[in-house]
């Protein structure tokens, strides 16, 4: 008979690995509060290993990909070519502009309704929302407090893999507006 009780905490320089372990066998993005529980330690102590892993993959083919939420593990994006010879690039993976222009609202305005993202858009961005969630870019946050509840998106982990980037918080910044020159008549 096996022994069902619970391991003891990791050391403080065997957590990463132990989460890295734990992150190495999900199948799905992992909250921080899982981890921590799953490894027995506090969520400040599991962030902190978390931090130290990240720093740890900077020098190899892994990234630490977190969305603010949840964490996973993912190929670090210069070696996209070497994993696209291996695994092969299916058809249609491509996005229209108008897509990307959907997507880029939600990144940076996350969450956002379907409305908001119309607004900034001007034309109606059902078809493209809906193939965004498809292809997994984008999911349902919640609804929103306005008129009839409508749905917050918000981007994925997915959107963070195929960017290449590890936190929306690396999202580049959006140019400045040019400010409209102001004519003023002399009377």
């Amino acid at each position: 008979m096996t022994d069902q009780r619970a391991p003891l905490p990791p050391s403080a320089n065997e957590l990463p690995w132990v989460l890295e372990a734990l992150l190495f066998v999900a199948d799905e993005p992992q909250p921080l509060g899982a981890l921590a529980r799953a490894a027995g330690v506090s969520e400040a102590a599991a962030r902190r290993a978390l931090a130290q892993l990240a720093a740890d993959y900077e020098a190899r083919g892994l990234r630490l990909i977190e969305d603010g939420q949840k964490y996973q593990l993912g190929a670090a994006p210069e070696y996209a070519p070497y994993i696209e010879q291996l695994l092969g690039g299916g058809p249609g993976q491509r996005l229209s502009r108008a897509a990307l222009e959907t997507l880029t609202i939600i990144a940076y305005r996350q969450p956002c309704t379907r409305a908001e993202i119309e607004a900034i858009r001007g034309v109606n961005s059902d078809r493209h929302v809906a193939i965004l969630e498809q292809r997994g870019l984008i999911e349902q946050a919640g609804v929103g407090d306005g008129p009839g509840r409508p749905k917050l998106y918000r981007t994925t982990i997915r959107f963070l893999e195929h960017f290449g980037i590890s936190s929306p918080k690396e999202l580049p910044p959006l140019p400045e507006a040019p400010e409209d020159e102001v004519v003023q008549a002399e009377i």
